[in-house]
């Protein structure tokens, strides 16, 4: 019989959960809290898990029961779980579908008015949405906010002609109504209430279009969609009724993100927007599309910088969305959303939407939408519009089950100390803190351990990652391979990646601009030489440029620099990793001889 001290976690009643990584069952019990805890310390023995609202809230999005965290807590943990634990999950995850938007009413009213105040007998119709709750004490709360005076108005439950949503006696007595272009805003203003909403509003289907998935690519390739990538597209789709056709879906990179959106656009068969991080991916979206559906050039348009055209299917980025010729002025972009009868906007890397596109509300409400992500990480903290405005989690697979099922590549995560050269200690000593991360980073003694390591690994194909051009640009010029920033040429850039994907190049310099949506499925290592300060979503998208499946394990080395500030923002960015079941593995190195013993003795490197 398993020992309960055994267990590995210890749940206080702060809701902080230690995780004890040496216990026997903490490789389980990591994958069992990911639905619904968020990790936030992961030093060598304990990691720090924090249980929040939002957490429970995007679980609940995915089916995930207080009954269901409560009991994952229970079976892993080595004392009794504070009462005060379970009381606070079960009424805060309860909150999840108190308030409901239901469908709503139309009115018609007249189109203008003429200066003595006269209306005109040409009308337009005003649409409105029904707020609802089963609790009276739910009811009073929001009515006597300062959200409900702004936003609501008591109304009288009235059923539609056609109703596609069953409503509680009390939910009936108990709701509110609200002009439909409130409709994001209302959700969002409720979740900073603590009151998330549950849109059961049916979604329209927009334009019809044909999408069918083929059985062979167009290059010839057998084709057939993973069990997992069904089901999370099917998690979306639903059965089309409320309450279905939107959300976010939380995959690792190289785990087929794009062929879960291309799924979905085989379900749903409509006129669809996608949105991506940069050119580049705006380009490898149509290639996917035209290699592995039955779509042609002739159905799918490229919405950018470049060309500005508005096909069934338009490949856009949130570069040009966010594009305005003055810095107050209007979005003239954001015109996008309305320039079809879209029945699908599929958000690539959601992560990174920029927070401009969370003011177009009303456009983005009434249309069925996808969130495609490796992390639901902000930087910025706007996950929770992410929660109210793309939708909640509705699907995730840890990253270590689809590596055990061989669908991304194992992987092995190695830290690098490196000393800061003497000449350079007090430079560093009284710089202020931005300063002291751009020296630490840019430490010139990096540059010996990255030669080392490309001249180590032969059959590698190697990205070199960082975050500073000019050290970028000594580390391309030393190795005599190509390098792509911000400032790289579209044509150049995409040239530059055919060629690594053939294999005519073997080793890429890349700043940032690699970060985000970009297929590399040979790179099997990449040198990580500096970073954004502690950027957890940043850690997690540069290993996965290395993580599509292959025959060899791919490693990821970063390169710290010791004893600065670069060791803190490190541990920080590794965080999402560990809560993924990776570990960094420490090379502790003197000079570059000894990266040679440590990696050869430790990690296999020849």
């Amino acid at each position: 019989m398993q020992n309960r001290f055994e267990n590995p976690l210890i749940v206080q009643s702060d809701r902080t959960i230690l995780l004890d990584v040496h216990a026997p069952r903490a490789g389980e019990c990591r994958q069992a809290l990911v639905p619904f805890a968020e990790l936030e310390k992961s030093p060598e023995h304990l990691h720090t898990y924090k249980l929040t609202p939002l957490s429970l809230w995007n679980a609940a999005g995915a089916g995930f029961t207080p009954e269901d965290a409560i009991s994952v807590l229970n079976e892993y943990s080595k004392y009794d779980v504070p009462q005060s634990v379970e009381a606070w999950i079960q009424e805060t995850a309860g909150r999840f579908g108190k308030l409901r938007l239901v469908e709503g009413y139309s009115i018609e009213v007249p189109k203008k008015f003429d200066k003595d105040g006269n209306p005109s007998e040409e009308t337009v119709k005003e649409e409105y949405l029904y707020m609802v709750t089963d609790s009276q004490n739910v009811f009073r709360e929001i009515n006597a906010s300062r959200v409900g005076k702004k936003y609501l108005q008591m109304a009288e439950y009235k059923e539609p002609e056609n109703p596609q949503t069953t409503l509680t006696e009390n939910e009936r007595k108990f709701c509110f109504s609200l002009p439909l272009t409130l409709r994001g805003t209302i959700k969002q203003e409720l979740l900073q209430m603590g009151w998330p909403v549950k849109d059961d509003v049916p979604m329209g289907d927009g334009e019809p279009l044909e999408i069918n998935l083929r059985e062979t690519t167009l290059s010839g390739k057998p084709f057939a969609i993973r069990q997992y990538q069904k089901e999370a597209a099917e998690s979306i789709v639903g059965d089309k009724g409320p309450g279905t056709g939107f959300g976010t879906i939380v995959l690792p990179c190289g785990a087929g993100k794009t062929i879960v959106g291309m799924t979905t656009m085989s379900l749903l068969k409509t006129n669809t927007l996608v949105i991506t991080t940069n050119i580049s991916a705006v380009h490898q979206w149509i290639d996917e599309l035209l290699d592995k559906t039955n779509l042609t050039r002739d159905d799918i348009a490229e919405y950018t910088g470049e060309s500005k055209t508005i096909k069934p299917v338009t490949v856009a980025t949130y570069q040009i969305l966010t594009w305005r010729p003055e810095k107050e002025g209007p979005y003239p972009h954001f015109s996008i959303f309305k320039e079809r009868n879209w029945g699908l906007i599929v958000y690539d890397e959601v992560h990174m939407l920029p927070a401009p596109v969370f003011r177009v509300v009303a456009e983005i409400q009434a249309v069925r939408r996808i969130g495609l992500t490796a992390t639901l990480v902000r930087e910025d903290g706007c996950e929770g519009h992410v929660f109210s405005l793309v939708g909640p989690k509705r699907y995730d697979v840890p990253w270590k089950d689809l590596e055990h099922s061989g669908f991304i590549a194992t992987a092995e995560c190695i830290e690098v100390k490196v000393n800061l050269p003497e000449s350079m200690e007090i430079d560093y000593a009284v710089a202020e803190q931005r300063k002291k991360h751009k020296i630490a980073s840019e430490n010139p003694a990096k540059l010996d351990f990255v030669k080392t390591l490309v001249e180590k690994s032969p059959d590698d194909k190697i990205l070199v990652i960082g975050q500073y051009i000019e050290q970028l640009n000594q580390i391309a010029k030393m190795l005599s391979c190509p390098i792509i920033t911000g400032k790289t040429p579209n044509s150049e850039r995409d040239e530059i990646y055919r060629k690594f994907r053939t294999s005519e190049i073997k080793v890429l310099v890349v700043s940032k601009v690699a970060n985000f949506a970009i297929d590399l499925p040979d790179a099997s290592m990449a040198i990580q030489v500096s970073g954004t300060f502690g950027s957890r979503q940043e850690e997690a998208q540069r290993l996965g440029r290395i993580l599509r499946p292959k025959e060899r394990k791919s490693r990821f080395f970063t390169l710290i620099t010791r004893n600065t500030v670069e060791e803190e923002f490190g541990s920080n960015r590794q965080k999402f990793l560990a809560e993924q079941g990776y570990s960094y593995r420490i090379a502790r190195c003197e000079t570059v001889a000894d990266l040679d013993e440590e990696l050869e003795e430790k990690f296999c490197l020849n």
